[in-house]
């Protein structure tokens, strides 16, 4: 399954209803509490700002608030001016509309303030936040990367960090404005009259019975909604990911049967998810209108007796009907809020990751000969489990090494220890006498140059591209390079040469092209130990002569790390190793190995037996 279907499957879409912030589920954090305390720390530096946006929402609210009561004194004017049949005093409406232009116009300043103001806020602390995690990755050792999908990782970094950027610069105002317009009116209701707003409550845990029930009903269907919907996005993009192989074995039938399946079951799931969900506005709607009805009846009541003028219960049913809303808008942020304290509970699990051992009076080697000394080395991937034992070896300077074995015999993991990309665990590895644990990470690894049978190459220009190995490199000496791996050729017939740009797979150009370029960028680097791990295997029979030339011109003088599949390719080793299961078997040339009769001469026959008889 791909990491990209695990990840839709884990962390789901789903569709979203007329209620669906009270509905759907969300993820619920760990630590709330703790989340939000560590995240109010990369606020604190702008604290002063947070609190200007606290007093620009309480003023822009705040006018906005006062607003109907000023309407009501219009609305009783013209009230009294027909029933005592007198003239109605236009100065003194105008003088009200006037003063109430101004509210609007003053709200909506402070709003915009508002808004504004924490959009600085909020980026500015994502952005601290994205460098922390940014710095974070580089010092993560490569058993974190080894542990964890890609899909998982960029989804801490990318989706996470945009979920708590999100709801800084939005729910955080919006949760201040609900609150201060919860206050506000409450007071505006209570200053025009208690009885009213006691009318008012009466169908206020009528509300919150009905939503939290109906609420309660739908998320059972979002989740299987949102369990179902990951498993075809999935099914999806397997499917057309791999059309030729499904084409190829005659599989669509299968294909469309298995989406139909997924289908129906995400169909059933999705229309009781949203007919539920709906429900609750018209029962919501139908509770307030009765609200409405008896704050109207009492307010009627009250404005013959003379005990409140009319343009108040206006005004009172106005705020009756905006009480509700920064009610279920506190409610739905308090949703998001835990849905964010989720996302950033993942991104400070990966800040709270252990560290490499950081380099601190590191030496460094300024004139590298090449030796390299296995000494007693035990090294294992997880506690307990010892892959290597006691290994040791001995390479020369300028020797070429053959590391052969079958797949999970410890060859690759032999190069990452070389490269302190892992620690061992007892023993040490020395280059040049000096103990690589004692060497800076970077002093050490300059000596080295890789090829890999996995090509990685960015998103920039082939100029770029092969000069990664060696930065300030001269034109003249990148297409020197391009030249020996024998890439020059194919690179000017493309369209812009060397200024080609490769996108971000490099799927402008073929897989043996992509090997053409590493190649070419070790070249540049002019490594003193050269480590190459089946660097051939993705060119034809014809570039792989001409590149193993050009290799055997760029080895020399050099000690080399060869990781072989291919027993053909390495002949001409000083020595080759073969291991199975961490250990070293035998030791020597290819033709003593072959004289021996051994492990590698099984190797070397079952790749040939096949040849022959064909």
């Amino acid at each position: 399954m791909s990491e990209r279907r695990q990840e839709q499957q884990q962390r789901g879409f789903f569709g979203r209803g007329p209620a669906h912030g009270l509905a759907m589920p969300v993820e619920k954090p760990k630590d709330f509490r703790g989340t939000i305390k560590r995240l109010a720390g990369y606020v604190k530096p702008r604290r002063q700002l947070l609190v200007v946006v606290v007093v620009m929402a309480i003023l822009g609210t705040a006018f906005n608030i006062v607003s109907p009561k000023i309407m009501g004194l219009a609305t009783t004017s013209l009230f009294e001016s027909f029933s005592s049949g007198s003239g109605v005093d236009f100065a003194y409406i105008r003088q009200i509309l006037i003063v109430l232009g101004g509210l609007y116009l003053l709200s909506s300043f402070f709003y915009y303030a508002q808004q504004y103001i924490m959009a600085g806020v909020a980026q500015h602390t994502v952005y601290d936040l994205r460098e922390d995690v940014n710095a974070k990755l580089a010092r993560l050792p490569l058993k974190y990367f080894d542990g964890h999908s890609h899909g998982d990782i960029l989804s801490r970094v990318t989706n996470d960090v945009d979920t708590i950027s999100a709801t800084l610069q939005q729910s955080i105002t919006q949760l201040i404005s609900a609150a201060v317009t919860l206050v506000g009116i409450l007071v505006m209701m209570l200053s025009i009259s208690p009885l009213l707003t006691l009318a008012a409550f009466i169908v206020i845990p009528l509300s919150f019975v009905v939503t939290r029930s109906v609420a309660t009903r739908s998320q059972k269907y979002f989740a299987r909604q949102q369990k179902v919907l990951g498993e075809l996005n999935g099914h999806v993009e397997e499917m057309f990911t791999g059309h030729v192989l499904v084409k190829a074995y005659g599989r669509e039938k299968e294909s469309v049967e298995q989406f139909q399946e997924i289908n129906e079951r995400l169909y059933d799931g999705s229309w009781k998810a949203q007919f539920i969900s709906g429900i609750i506005m018209p029962l919501m709607m139908f509770i307030n209108n009765l609200g409405y009805v008896l704050v109207c009846v009492c307010g009627g009541l009250l404005v013959t007796r003379g005990a409140i003028p009319i343009g108040d219960v206006q005004a009172f049913i106005q705020y009756a009907k905006q009480f509700s809303q920064p009610i279920f808008q506190t409610a739905n942020i308090f949703n998001i809020l835990q849905a964010t304290v989720a996302s950033a509970e993942r991104v400070f699990e990966l800040l709270d990751e252990s560290e490499e051992i950081p380099d601190t009076h590191g030496a460094e080697i300024h004139n590298p000969r090449g030796e390299v000394r296995f000494e007693g080395v035990r090294f294992g991937y997880r506690q307990g489990e010892t892959l290597m034992e006691n290994l040791t070896i001995d390479v020369p300077a300028g020797r070429t090494v053959a590391i052969v074995g079958p797949t999970g015999a410890g060859k690759t993991t032999l190069v990452n220890l070389l490269m302190r990309f892992y620690d061992v665990d007892g023993g040490k590895i020395t280059v040049d006498g000096m103990d690589i644990r004692q060497l800076k990470r970077e002093s050490l690894r300059s000596i080295f140059g890789m090829v890999l049978q996995d090509t990685w190459l960015f998103n920039g220009t082939i100029r770029e591209n092969i000069a990664y190995g060696r930065p300030g490199a001269t034109e003249e000496q990148i297409i020197r390079a391009a030249r020996a791996a024998h890439a020059d050729h194919f690179i000017r017939t493309l369209p812009d040469g060397y200024d080609t740009v490769l996108d971000e797979e490099a799927s402008n150009i073929s897989q043996g092209q992509k090997q053409l370029l590493t190649i070419a960028r070790a070249i540049l680097a002019d490594p003193t130990i050269l480590i190459l791990d089946e660097a051939t295997s993705n060119v034809d029979s014809r570039t792989e002569l001409l590149i193993q030339k050009a290799m055997h011109k760029l080895m020399k003088g050099r000690t080399n790390f060869v990781i072989a599949h291919r027993l053909s390719t390495i002949r001409d080793a000083d020595m080759i190793l073969v291991m199975h299961e961490g250990a070293i078997v035998e030791k020597g040339t290819h033709r003593e190995l072959l004289e021996r009769g051994g492990f590698y001469a099984e190797l070397y026959a079952s790749q040939f037996a096949g040849r022959n008889s064909a």
